[in-house]
């Protein structure tokens, strides 16, 4: 599906900001909480970064093999095919940092304003905010689907970014890919929202035959990856559907299987098009998310090493002083 007018009009309304044929950037929450000083979002507490410098982007807006249950995005514009003639990854970098300068540039105080104005913005983080230090390359759609993923991560590199990349682990060929030419992120994401193929199904209804064993196979590869790159296995937990103590042991096995770096266990949040999927009270709260972390902590001997409670997320990993991001991005 490519994208039209309808689309773009629906996107842009929902506060996207479409870059090229293919990609989009959208001003995260915790990146406008932060220029205010209300708060900093779970990756820079628990990994160090700049939430006012992050640039929250997809370089594969509307192309995704599955059709999450729990996903914000308007799932009938999906498309699970790789993209064709892609845009090159300098194109998208440049395009999404210009585009999110002009969704900031509302934030702005004005000198002749700036002693009348009821903005709260801090000005310094907002001129941080020109030029970012991170990019999430995890905003919608299925990042490995766009062919060039590696070239915008090398760049990214290049340019003294980090990067964090999340993907489906439907594409093992491509992380495989990025490993032998050195392309992989700063840090690598692999969503594992449920404990088997029968929830599995149910959860992504995915349009991938065999999706169920090329996820397997890419936890597999990221247990070999430790010492290439940062390696993080999430769970996506919704009350009522994958979320239960029954499915304890089985989560435990496949996160021995990928060995990660570490684990977020994060709740499912009612925003954007999953509002009318699951409603609100699919969402698990504070205390469950942490009983559910105690017993995945016990089976895996991960350690729960912080949270991040408005987000309902909590990191578990084997020791707390790895978490931070040291500047040559390990």
């Amino acid at each position: 599906m490519k994208l039209n007018n309808r689309i773009v009009k629906q996107l842009r309304k929902e506060g996207y900001r479409i870059v090229g044929n293919h990609s989009a950037v959208k001003i995260c929450r915790w990146t406008k909480k932060s220029l205010r000083n209300e708060g900093e979002c779970y990756k820079s507490k628990f990994y160090g970064i700049n939430t006012n410098s992050c640039c929250q982007i997809s370089c594969s807006l509307l192309n995704c093999q599955n059709k999450c249950i729990h996903c914000w995005r308007d799932l009938k514009y999906s498309c699970p095919d790789e993209i064709k003639n892609p845009d090159s990854a300098n194109s998208i970098i440049e395009g999404c940092i210009k585009e999110q300068r002009k969704l900031l540039e509302g934030f702005k105080i004005l000198p002749e304003t700036k002693y009348k104005t009821v903005s709260k913005v801090n000005m310094k983080k907002w001129e941080e905010a020109q030029l970012p230090t991170q990019f999430a390359i995890s905003l919608t759609g299925e990042g490995t689907l766009y062919p060039k993923i590696g070239e915008l991560i090398l760049e990214l590199r290049k340019r003294g970014k980090t990067s964090f990349l999340v993907t489906n682990g439907l594409y093992p060929e491509k992380i495989k890919e990025l490993k032998n030419k050195k392309q992989l992120p700063t840090q690598l994401y692999v969503s594992v929202n449920s404990p088997n193929e029968e929830i599995y199904n149910k959860f992504h209804r995915s349009s991938k035959k065999n999706a169920w064993k090329k996820l397997n196979e890419t936890l597999e590869l990221i247990a070999k990856l430790k010492s290439k790159t940062r390696t993080v296995v999430r769970l996506n937990l919704v009350r009522n559907l994958n979320m239960d103590n029954k499915y304890i042991k089985e989560y435990a096995k496949l996160i021995k299987k990928a060995s990660p770096l570490f684990l977020e266990i994060k709740g499912y949040m009612a925003v954007g098009h999953a509002r009318e999927r699951l409603g609100y009270e699919r969402m698990p709260t504070d205390k469950e998310m942490e009983d559910f972390a105690e017993e995945i902590s016990k089976k895996t001997g991960l350690k729960i090493l912080d949270k991040h409670e408005f987000s309902r997320v909590l990191v578990l990993g084997k020791n707390k002083k790895d978490l931070k991001i040291k500047k040559n991005g390990i």
